[in-house]
């Protein structure tokens, strides 16, 4: 997929201005699709150069005019052609994962801190998702128009709980290696000076 489709998609929704769609993506397709405001831009010009969309001014009154973006007819018709093609199942690329797999080369407490760190990110996130949904789903249905971005938020849910959950696991797993490792000084004097005096 490239960040065309996912421009693309957006505009399938309404017409936006670039503004409007880098809050989309900061609010709701970036969730699946990262991408930052100058790369939208960008992506824009690319766009009305193939004429996948067009660029209408509106005149504002005491602010910069500004410029809505819809899609054209063979930007509708490119979209329906990417979408009919078999999705790429996405790959994993997470540094942390790394490290997990290396863990007997690696100091435990880095690792537990970035995990908990981690934990926390997702479980901010899960949060968030929850809140959008009982804005926008309060009934947990969809009309078929928005079906799409239910199905979407419910698996970004679920996603995101089994992360967290996943990263309280590895932190329990990594605190019982850590405890295991560290012998107390005073238990092992202990018992050496129990068994003299048997």
């Amino acid at each position: 997929m490239a960040l065309a489709d996912a421009i693309l998609a957006c505009l399938t929704e309404r017409p936006m201005t670039g503004y409007e769609l880098a809050k989309t993506f900061d609010s709701s397709i970036g969730f699946f699709w990262k991408a930052d405001h100058q790369q939208i831009y960008r992506e824009l010009s690319k766009l009305r150069e193939r004429g996948h969309i067009q660029g209408r001014e509106v005149v504002q009154s005491g602010k910069p005019n500004k410029l809505v973006y819809t899609l054209t007819t063979e930007g509708k018709v490119a979209f329906r052609h990417w979408a009919a093609r078999p999705s790429t199942p996405a790959s994993i690329k997470d540094d942390l994962l790394i490290r997990i797999y290396a863990l007997d080369a690696v100091d435990i407490e880095p690792l537990r801190a970035d995990l908990m760190a981690r934990q926390e990110h997702h479980r901010d996130r899960y949060e968030r998702y929850e809140r959008i949904l009982k804005k926008r789903f309060p009934q947990g249905t969809a009309s078929p128009a928005d079906m799409g971005k239910l199905l979407g938020l419910r698996i970004g849910l679920r996603h995101e709980q089994m992360v967290a959950e996943w990263c309280e696991e590895a932190i329990t797993a990594l605190s019982a290696i850590s405890c295991a490792a560290v012998v107390p000084f005073d238990a092992g004097t202990r018992k050496k000076e129990t068994g003299s005096s048997d």
